[in-house]
């Protein structure tokens, strides 16, 4: 039995982390009473105490606007905590597998024919959020060895906050709704992010000598706005009895928010393909979600 320490596990990943565990995986599952993440050194004394065999990082400050105003907790979260987890990893030589985020990177429109970031892009967070998960990335790759990050982006599922769940509440109470169409990248399904995640842990326990990809994106398909992700939302709602408000596509400039999202951040996903790890079709798992939603 190995034993996985799995973070966040009453978020969104975390949570189907825990439903898709293969056989063979003992769970460590800790509350926040038990290990905070906003408490690094709890943090670390809770794995010098249970000495996982592997670990599974997917809790983080992911409170994009709030973080804002909270910098020091989204940095004692998503970077710091990270370090005390992937200091231990390298201390233990046991692998690590860390989510990360699209929005390290600035996300400017170019033009016709942008393409999707590639792993080895450069990076520029614009927000604070964005900066603290750089900086977790960073110490996992200065840290933890036997380690790979695994940025997604526009996670969803019918649990926790997420924009498929907001937009079928403000769809209840309200007639119509502004949804910005220039911000595009790709949704993606809580449950895939969790099975790529196993699969690449299984694959980092069973041939330790075959080192992975230190970084992989992975994210839903095809490519997508907000207003559109809304758009399908709908009319998948439509379709169980839902009455659907009326859109507006509006630019980023008149829906201003505390953070800055990047213009664009699909991911190029064609190195964790190489491995046999495909991108999940997110208006299939839409589907599903609303279906349970409803």
């Amino acid at each position: 039995m190995t034993r996985v320490l799995i973070t966040g596990a009453t978020g969104q990943v975390g949570r189907a982390l825990v439903q898709l565990a293969p056989q063979g995986m003992g769970l460590l599952v800790p509350s926040r009473k038990e290990c905070d993440l906003a408490n690094p050194e709890q943090v670390r004394s809770y794995v010098e105490k249970k000495k996982p065999a592997a670990i599974i990082h997917a809790g983080a400050y992911t409170a994009v606007d709030k973080a804002e105003s909270e910098p020091a907790l989204a940095y004692a979260v998503n970077a710091a905590s990270t370090a005390a987890l992937a200091g231990y990893a390298g201390k233990a030589g046991i692998p690590l597998l860390y989510v990360s985020t699209d929005y390290v990177f600035p996300g400017a429109i170019l033009g016709v024919g942008q393409k999707p970031y590639r792993e080895d892009a450069p990076v520029a967070p614009l927000s604070v959020y964005g900066r603290t998960k750089l900086a977790g990335e960073l110490a996992v790759q200065s840290l933890a060895p036997q380690s790979t990050i695994l940025r997604t982006s526009w996670v969803f599922s019918e649990h926790g906050t997420n924009f498929v769940k907001r937009m079928l509440e403000l769809g209840t109470t309200r007639r119509a709704l502004s949804i910005v169409n220039d911000q595009h990248g790709a949704p993606t399904p809580a449950n895939a992010i969790a099975g790529a995640l196993w699969e690449l842990m299984t694959r980092h326990l069973q041939n330790p000598a075959t080192p992975l990809p230190r970084l992989l994106h992975f994210s839903g398909q095809p490519a997508t706005t907000w207003y559109d992700f809304a758009r399908e939302i709908f009319r998948i709602a439509g379709g169980l009895s839902y009455t659907a408000p009326t859109l507006t596509a509006i630019p980023t400039t008149s829906y201003p928010t505390p953070a800055q999202r990047p213009l664009w951040s699909v991911l190029d996903c064609h190195e964790i393909a190489r491995l046999g790890i495909p991108q999940p079709d997110w208006r299939k798992a839409a589907t599903d979600a609303i279906a349970k939603v409803l």
